[in-house]
């Protein structure tokens, strides 16, 4: 009869298991995290005319009367728009399709901002928000009290439950076609 050991298998760091293209993304995400301040004040170089000219096109602010005025407002809602797409896309919470209501907010009011016919710019978009608002919460309240009654009837941690109910897809586009 012969003693015979198991072989072990070499063990890699976590680090050695993460895949290149995950690296590449977060470090891209990280440089435009890190560049925002520089981006928010992008306005500066829009000179404060009615009209700007640049080699590909040419705006003309017909409401506000200053495309710098127009471009400080831009920025002041593109910058967090931006910032919710990345912690919406990113989170891993059982909750982030909340932020698909100040998501939405954000792009109406960048519409809302291009619409030359208004005359304030934050006057009415809640309305606009209650359709959807009215399917994100109640469905957000559902899969809480779901979580929830599990607990009460499982022996189950909350990080368990967070995970049982997180939907995983293996690329960026597949989490992108998992909400439209």
């Amino acid at each position: 009869m012969t003693n015979k050991q198991p072989k072990l298998k070499k063990s890699r760091s976590e680090f050695q298991n993460t895949d290149k293209s995950v690296i590449i993304l977060g470090s891209i995400i990280a440089t435009f995290i890190a560049i925002t301040p520089y981006l928010f004040y992008l306005y500066e170089s829009v000179p404060s005319e009615k009209t700007w000219d640049t080699f590909m096109f040419t705006y003309e602010s017909i409401g506000y009367g200053d495309a710098n005025i127009v471009m400080w407002l831009l920025t002041g809602k593109l910058i967090p728009l931006l910032f919710l797409l990345i912690w919406f896309f990113t989170c891993r919470h059982w909750w982030y399709h909340t932020l698909l209501v100040p998501i939405s907010m954000y792009i109406y009011q960048i519409i809302g901002l291009f619409n030359e016919d208004q005359s304030y710019v934050d006057e009415l978009q809640l309305i606009y928000l209650v359709p959807v608002m009215a399917i994100i919460v109640p469905s957000i309240y559902l899969v809480r009290a779901k979580m929830l009654n599990k607990i009460n009837n499982a022996n189950k941690s909350l990080q368990q439950l967070e995970d049982e109910f997180m939907l995983t897809p293996t690329s960026f586009w597949g989490k992108l076609k998992q909400y439209f």
